[in-house]
């Protein structure tokens, strides 16, 4: 409803009418469909039910967390006491930026391809959106055991960074792929068609024109595919390693936050530590996700 200091008394009382009338409207539509009425209270439930699991879990983490916040916990230099996660931020950090060096050319030219390039409808298309879509339900730890398979024996690789990005990579590039398309496809046609009318060529259209168009669209999938890197464990143990250091150069093992935390809560001596760490990996995802967030809001309000 409208504020009241902005509007004159009568328009005030003008909105409260139309609103009365059209809460009188809903309530005839639920009297004669009530099954409407049903799934609204089921989706008004869920929705709630929802809020309030993230809202506790949230709140159990910051509670059993925050307590434990000490300054050995963020030493630069990790030992059996203080048990610092500094290198496993950075390592995380890291690990993060080379995963999506790795992977966003690759999805994004994918999705360029079957959204500007591909035939419509045609078999190869649907195959490819196929098995995108398997891949991106495969269980992580099935790429971890692909990647100390393939990277860690076959190429040599032994636990390493490199190792890790490039299991990560594979792992996220299914969803980059996807909803960068999606977002290619939501472009309206009457760009490409202006585009052309001006005589700009194919590639020029799709670099000046529709991507800055997708880009709100395809930093979404950036950000879905930056949680799951950070919260990764199972893919990371198998290639990344799971050393206490800093990853000095990409054939160095290491451990991410995540891992940090699991190995904590699994040797059971550092459990308040574990804690701890907890709290500093919903605030390094937070922040991650806000800042691209922002990114995609002036994105978008520079393309308006």
């Amino acid at each position: 409803m409208a504020d009241k200091s902005i509007i004159t008394d009568s328009e005030y009382n003008q909105l409260k009418a139309v609103n009365k009338i059209n809460l009188r409207q809903r309530l005839i539509s639920y009297k004669r469909k009530p099954l409407s009425l049903v799934m609204l209270i089921l989706v008004a439930i869920a929705a709630a039910l929802s809020a309030t699991a993230l809202i506790f879990i949230i709140a159990y983490v910051l509670i059993k967390g925050i307590p434990n916040l000490t300054p050995d916990l963020f030493a630069w230099t990790y030992n059996s006491d203080n048990v610092s996660c500094m290198p496993a931020i950075i390592n995380t950090v890291v690990l993060t930026v080379l995963t999506l060096v790795i992977s966003i050319p690759f999805g994004v030219g994918a999705a360029i391809y079957l959204a500007e390039y591909a035939k419509k409808g045609s078999r190869i298309v649907r195959l490819i959106r196929t098995m995108a879509e398997t891949l991106a339900g495969i269980p992580s730890i099935v790429y971890g055991l692909f990647g100390m398979l393939f990277f860690v024996y076959s190429l040599n690789w032994s636990n390493s960074l490199l190792a890790g990005a490039f299991t990560l990579a594979i792992m996220i590039l299914p969803t980059i792929m996807r909803t960068t398309e999606e977002a290619l496809l939501t472009v309206p046609d009457s760009y490409r068609e202006g585009s052309f009318g001006l005589g700009a060529g194919k590639l020029r259209t799709i670099l000046r024109i529709i991507l800055p168009s997708a880009m709100p669209g395809i930093l979404a999938g950036v950000i879905l595919a930056v949680g799951r890197i950070v919260g990764e464990t199972a893919a990371l143990i198998y290639t990344y390693g799971s050393a206490t250091g800093y990853a000095v150069s990409p054939f160095c093992s290491g451990r991410s936050l995540a891992v940090h935390k699991y190995v904590l809560a699994n040797e059971g001596l550092h459990t308040n530590e574990a804690w701890g760490t907890a709290v500093v990996l919903l605030v390094l995802v937070f922040a991650i996700n806000t800042l691209s967030a922002v990114i995609a809001k002036k994105l978008g309000s520079k393309k308006g």
